[in-house]
């Protein structure tokens, strides 16, 4: 792999993708860039507006995207954004900081795109930007659990609204997709809905893209340093003496949250941190989520991982 290729780090959300991105982002060679596909996050530096999550993005309808997203993974910015104010200041400091984004780019800054939304579009990222791309898979349990702790519940209409997804990658699923667009249901089912389908797209992924990283979350969360290190020198990352430490502090932290009014959500103690959907499920949740995912579940986790 060549050191200046750009690399993407996706996924399912919730599936670690900050975690793993954070930690490869200590090596002096990566700049990290979270997320310019999260339609939650301000108008990205780039000048690119998402308006739905899980943004398709191909050769049918790259001409809206593109010159943006060159920017980003440029580190430059799109000077077409800047707008005319009052005060010279905020337009000095855009200016400014761009030419230490340009002077990074010359010196050989890989951009590290963390940005799990981004995952129907990997392809046409990869193709297009030539980008290292790591995929992180997660339990089901674990992504359902993760999603009913947040309560974060996911607008299915989103899928509906992008022909283009839905003729190329969602025709499997169109009439589930269409029954959680018109009523909703509940957090569990639509967790499950949404992780056999993107991790029915992360199989197919694998078949045709031999050169791209698959890596699942609890094989990380096992053997921490081992699989980082395995992982820095895959993407031909500096693995450093600082990026060791980071790996330590964030993955073999052993406090008890209940404990502290704030503990920053990154430091866990990984392998305890496996089975914590034990502890936020109930059986029937369990047994839910298992029946309506397993039919892709089983390519990933055997019996004994439930």
């Amino acid at each position: 792999m060549s050191s200046k290729k750009p690399i993407l780090i996706t996924g399912s959300h919730r599936s670690g993708s900050t975690w793993v991105g954070k930690i490869l982002a200590t090596s002096p060679s990566v700049r990290y860039i979270p997320e310019p596909f999260n339609i939650n996050h301000p108008r990205c530096s780039c000048g690119c507006n998402f308006n739905v999550w899980y943004q398709y993005i191909s050769q049918d309808n790259e001409a809206i995207f593109y010159d943006h997203l060159k920017h980003t993974l440029g580190l430059s910015y799109d000077f077409g954004v800047l707008k005319i104010v009052n005060t010279p200041n905020p337009t000095l400091k855009r200016l400014m900081k761009s030419s230490k984004l340009l002077l990074r780019n010359i010196l050989g800054i890989r951009p590290l795109v963390k940005d799990p939304i981004a995952f129907f579009s990997a392809e046409w990222l990869a193709k297009k930007f030539n980008m290292d791309v790591v995929v992180l898979i997660r339990h089901p349990a674990a992504f359902a659990s993760s999603l009913k702790r947040l309560n974060w519940k996911f607008p299915f209409s989103h899928f509906l609204e992008q022909p283009l997804l839905m003729k190329v990658h969602l025709q499997p699923f169109e009439d589930e997709i269409k029954k959680h667009a018109a009523q909703e249901y509940d957090i569990i089912e639509q967790a499950s809905l949404l992780w056999k389908i993107i991790h029915y797209w992360i199989g197919e992924h694998q078949k045709h893209h031999p050169d791209w990283i698959f890596i699942r979350h609890e094989d990380i969360s096992r053997d921490p340093l081992g699989i980082f290190k395995k992982l820095f020198m895959q993407l031909n990352l500096n693995y450093t003496e600082k990026s060791e430490e980071i790996i330590k502090e964030y993955c073999y932290n052993y406090h008890d949250r209940n404990k502290n009014e704030y503990v920053d959500e990154m430091k866990r103690d990984s392998q305890s941190n496996i089975w914590a959907w034990k502890e936020r499920l109930n059986f029937s949740e369990i047994e839910q989520i298992k029946n309506q995912v397993e039919c892709v579940s089983s390519k990933f986790y055997s019996d004994e991982d439930w």
